[in-house]
């Protein structure tokens, strides 16, 4: 094995360490806050889900921001996840990032295409509110009692739980 003068074993491509590490910032993609990533996740625990996110630190997700499944989070390790990133590095030096955030971009950037390509929106309705209806179109999204169908209905809430179509 070769040394270096400042004492720094050399690879036998001639670099050393150092070198390597730089090499290897300047080939890392960086992640910036406010965009959406893909992350696999390393680890589950009661309260916060752990994402390797492909940055020098893991990535940070509330438990509660996933799916439960008869009282279970319908996750495993080594799922890939989109998360939205929020923060670089907290106090910790976690990067801070959210599931809920990524879906609901990506459901707006959906709702957006479906309007201007003049399409249905497949929803359910999932409450009655003073005026009409919440529906859920992968973000909340008020129906006007008004316009729920041609004459007016009485009983609203008979169509909570039921899955439509809207525009």
């Amino acid at each position: 094995m070769d040394v270096q003068s400042q004492g720094e074993p050399l690879r036998e491509d001639g670099m050393t360490f150092a070198e390597m590490f730089e090499e290897s910032q300047k080939t890392r993609d960086p992640v910036k806050e406010g965009e959406i990533v893909k992350g696999r996740i390393h680890e589950d625990s009661k309260d916060v889900v752990l994402l390797d996110i492909g940055y020098m630190s893991e990535a940070t997700v509330s438990l509660s921001e996933f799916t439960v499944i008869d009282g279970e989070p319908g996750i495993a390790v080594g799922d890939e996840v989109d998360v939205y990133v929020e923060s670089r590095e907290d106090d910790s030096g976690l990067v801070i990032v959210s599931k809920e955030k990524a879906d609901k971009l990506r459901v707006w950037d959906d709702i957006s295409a479906a309007a201007e390509r003049d399409e249905l929106i497949e929803g359910v309705i999932v409450a009655r509110v003073k005026g009409g209806l919440s529906v859920d179109i992968g973000v909340k999204a008020f129906l006007p009692g008004s316009q729920v169908d041609l004459r007016p209905i009485r009983n609203l809430d008979k169509l909570i739980g039921q899955r439509f179509e809207f525009k």
